[in-house]
């Protein structure tokens, strides 16, 4: 077996030559002086050669690492890593946009994930097999990112250039993610809080604000964030059709949901008397709160915050996704158990096979809780 001593003495020759480790794993020594990790193995009584990667930057234990991982894969698939699929970064890339990213996520952030991958990933690492890319490469592309003052695009692009590799792995192109090795690398994302209210006294102001507003449909609108304290897009898209009255819970489709998983807000009293206010303006349109130009397409974007902004709060005081952290610390601050906290504000587990079943989790402390919340709300206005 090989020591790192012997890889660094080893010189360069007239010709190439290999250092072998065991098990299938040596290093080729080329002419240039440039040391690459091999595997060779067999399959089906059939040879064949995988690379590794670069010495030093493949460090004699990874490169021990990566031929283990390489021997589970082939015994798992009982295919050659080598074989006759395009193993290119844009090759494997482009296959896991379209079976992973295409039509499941939402069409944001398919855009933003196919505009990331054209700008910074494939200029660089396209051509590039995606087995010999090293981590120094990647570290490489981020850091030009980080340069340009993007450092939490940076940290974007790393999670979709792990997930390409960790799709290589799966599909037999490559033997490792490289990225996992970078964590810690890149300058720590500066984490921006959606402004909110927390103050007693401060929320109290909000709903007595909300109250004495004019237009009937942004001040409905207001009152509903406040009660159900889901996303502003979510609120805007909503249609009569997610509404049972009688259940006394919205159901939001999974595609509208930015984790893309169906999910139950329950009704408090204050929010039903809500919807029945908007059945007197709304009702011939699908949606809660449609356009004011045409019924057939949903509120804008910026109505929110425009009425947050004419009611007299700063972007630093209030914006309308603060209506979730200011629910979010005064049901914590009163007791309210952190997981069905969680829950309905739509906070997705580690585990997302259980959480895709488990949008009715904790559903009756939901509901308590949803009243608890409007009757609170109530009591302040």
């Amino acid at each position: 077996m090989l020591t790192d001593t012997a890889i660094r003495k080893a010189k360069p020759r007239e010709r190439r030559y290999m250092l072998s480790d065991g098990d299938g794993l040596y290093l080729e020594i080329m002419t240039s002086g440039k040391k690459y990790w091999r595997l060779r193995y067999w399959v089906d009584k059939k040879e064949y050669k995988q690379s590794l990667g670069q010495y030093p930057a493949i460090t004699l234990k990874e490169a021990r690492d990566l031929r283990d991982q390489a021997k589970m894969a082939i015994a798992r698939t009982g295919q050659p890593l080598s074989n006759d699929r395009t193993r290119s970064f844009q090759d494997v890339a482009t296959e896991w946009f379209k079976k992973k990213i295409e039509g499941v996520r939402s069409p944001g952030h398919i855009e933003t994930v196919a505009s990331r991958l054209k700008r910074y990933l494939f200029p660089a690492l396209g051509t590039r097999p995606i087995p010999e890319i090293t981590s120094i490469e990647i570290l490489q592309v981020l850091r030009q990112i980080e340069a340009q003052g993007k450092v939490e695009t940076a940290h974007r692009v790393r999670q979709i250039c792990g997930q390409v590799f960790r799709y290589g792995v799966t599909t037999g192109r490559c033997t490792g993610d490289p990225t996992a090795t970078l964590k810690g690398a890149l300058t720590p994302k500066v984490v921006v809080h959606h402004a909110s209210l927390t103050n007693k006294e401060d929320i109290a102001g909000l709903m007595r604000s909300i109250d004495s507003m004019n237009t009937l449909q942004v001040k409905n609108a207001l009152f509903f964030l406040a009660y159900t304290f889901v996303r502003p897009g979510e609120l805007r898209k909503a249609e009569w059709s997610e509404i049972n009255i009688d259940k006394k819970e919205w159901r939001i489709p999974a595609e509208k949901m930015k984790m893309r998983r169906l999910h139950i807000v329950p009704l408090s009293s204050q929010a039903l008397g809500v919807l029945k206010t908007l059945k007197t303006i709304s009702a011939n349109s699908r949606y809660l709160f449609p356009s004011t130009r045409t019924k057939d397409r949903p509120m804008s974007e910026n109505t929110l915050l425009a009425a947050i902004r004419r009611l007299g709060y700063t972007k630093e005081e209030m914006t309308p996704h603060g209506f979730r952290s200011m629910a979010s610390t005064v049901l914590n601050e009163h007791g309210w158990a952190p997981d069905v906290i969680e829950r309905q504000l739509a906070h997705v587990e580690g585990n997302s096979v259980r959480a895709a079943y488990n949008y009715a989790e904790y559903l009756p402390e939901r509901r308590e809780m949803m009243q608890w919340w409007g009757n609170w709300l109530e009591e302040l206005k």
